[in-house]
């Protein structure tokens, strides 16, 4: 069973040409953003608020900070490393996630506050936190994958049990609305309907005032990259032959095949050259603003003040520029876009995923962009440049299919259950079957999705199996980013959701491009 092995490139059609209202006044915080009740002079309540970063690391435009600060006089955030969060990360990415939470615990000092590190479990450290601040809510971004949700129902439950002085602990539920939808349960299920709605686009908010932090807590070291990559070994309990197998991950499809098809001279050839390139990367001076701070220097990221000033050279990229920094984007810019507006997500995906920014903010500093060049008003006929079409539609994108996995959320009556996986920053949908018995995943072949196998995996489970139907990327309900398209891309997906969800060996059953011979020949 295995990977497909030819590089042949496929378009995945996805129009996505919107139409937006113009921004609107920047308005107050709204407490529709927080699924709770704010009472009356609630702000003098003597208790704590937790706020519990994973995704979200900044302060600007952030609804549960706003609200944690308007509702409590102590407000204690904190990040935990669990390794259920940062063992999904690639080393890139967890350097990224260091940058980040850096620049974060700088920006809540200068708001008043600080940011609390913790390691182990969630379910652990904040019942162990809400004892020690006696915190009476825990603010928390709302989740859409699966696995995230299950941890977040597991702490939820662990605080239930436990005993607390006063009332139980609330999890408090926030999001940032980028559209604003009223109702998920009368969302269209085609795109093409959804943009024929015009939903307004909601504003953002300003990063509030925080109470002082409170003087007699711990509030913990930033790891080393080092420490880091020690502590998710440490945590992942596997043994050494999946260990192993999980390093596969640091692969490309192509790369293996490639070194198989060389002799051992070859191999050593090409392993040299590979670390004559990692040397070259690694030294290189870099301009002193730059946003592409790892190692490998690929992605955007560090804290908001950088990755706003590589968004504000992304969109400037036609008029040139004499700043190093920015003349950095350009060319990596040129470089990642593979196929047109790809270079956006390529670049700021990560930032994204990590929340250094939210998707509204990259929304309106698009939208400022345009007016600026168009004496101060929108043009009806489209956007004037290529790459504010191409920031609006990624983050345009990632909220739809946001919305689309929070409506197949709260779907009732299905004979399977639809879960959401992230891969590469994209959501993934899928689903799984039966509680024991040897693991089989099934495939679609193109133009289809996981639906395609829906009078077969009930059966299938029945007879004494355990079941996974995957839609792959591109494809029905999955995200469809503007990426090149070809069977290594959906080769590697297939392996990465066999190595991180299945978890096992796994017997393949694909039709079409699924069902293809070679589709995990590389591994």
């Amino acid at each position: 069973m295995a990977l497909l092995v030819y590089p042949c490139v496929f378009t995945v059609f996805n129009s996505r040409n919107l139409i937006f209202s113009p921004p609107r006044t920047r308005l107050k915080f709204s407490a529709s953003a927080v699924k709770c009740s704010v009472k009356s002079g609630e702000a003098e309540n003597t208790s704590a608020a937790i706020v519990w970063y994973k995704h979200d690391l900044r302060v600007d435009d952030h609804s549960g900070l706003v609200a944690a600060a308007s509702q409590y006089r102590k407000v204690v955030p904190v990040y935990v490393f669990d390794h259920r969060i940062v063992s999904r990360f690639s080393d890139e990415m967890l350097e990224l996630l260091l940058f980040a939470l850096e620049d974060l615990r700088k920006l809540l000092k200068e708001k008043g506050s600080n940011l609390m590190i913790k390691f182990g479990s969630a379910e652990r450290v904040i019942g162990q936190l809400v004892k020690e601040v006696n915190a009476s809510s825990i603010f928390v971004e709302e989740e859409v994958e699966y696995e995230l949700c299950r941890m977040l129902d597991n702490v939820k439950e662990a605080l239930s049990t436990e005993s607390f002085e006063g009332r139980n602990p609330e999890i408090v539920k926030w999001s940032t609305p980028f559209y604003d939808v009223k109702s998920l349960e009368d969302l269209p299920s085609s795109y093409d309907d959804f943009k024929k709605l015009k939903f307004p686009i909601v504003s953002t908010i300003l990063a509030p005032t925080l109470p002082g932090p409170p003087v007699d807590l711990f509030w913990g070291a930033l790891p080393t990259l080092d420490d880091l990559k020690k502590f998710i070994d440490n945590s992942s309990n596997v043994g050494s032959s999946k260990k192993e197998w999980i390093s596969f991950k640091r692969f490309s499809a192509q790369s293996v095949l490639q070194g198989k098809k060389l002799d051992k001279l070859g191999k050593a050839k090409l392993k040299e050259r590979n670390q004559e390139s990692s040397s070259y990367k690694t030294t290189q001076r870099k301009p002193e603003k730059s946003a592409f701070v790892t190692r490998q220097g690929n992605l955007v990221g560090g804290g908001a003040s950088l990755v706003l000033n590589a968004l504000a050279a992304y969109l400037r990229y036609l008029e040139g520029t004499a700043r190093d920094e920015w003349q950095e984007v350009h060319d990596k810019q040129l470089e990642a876009e593979t196929r047109k507006g790809a270079s956006f997500h390529a670049l700021f995906g990560s930032a994204l995923l990590l929340g250094i920014i939210s998707t509204r903010r990259v929304y309106y500093e698009a939208i400022k962009y345009e007016k600026d060049r168009n004496g101060r008003f929108l043009s009806p006929f489209g956007y004037s440049t290529t790459t504010a079409a191409a920031a609006i539609d990624t983050v345009s994108s990632v909220e739809w299919y946001r919305l689309l996995t929070l409506k197949e959320q709260i779907r009732k009556g299905d004979c399977y259950s639809i879960r959401t996986w992230r891969w590469n920053g994209h959501l993934i949908q899928y689903t799984v079957a039966g509680h024991e018995g040897p693991p089989i995943l099934l495939v679609h072949g193109f133009g289809a999705f996981l639906e395609h196998y829906r009078d077969n995996v009930n059966p299938i489970a029945e007879a004494g199996n355990r079941v996974w139907a995957i839609t792959l990327l591109g494809f029905g309900k999955s995200e469809k980013p503007s990426i090149l398209y070809t069977e290594l891309l959906w080769a590697e997906l297939l392996r990465d959701f066999i190595i991180e969800v299945i978890g096992q060996p796994v017997h393949l059953v694909g039709n079409s491009i699924g069902g293809n011979e070679r589709t995990l020949q590389s591994y």
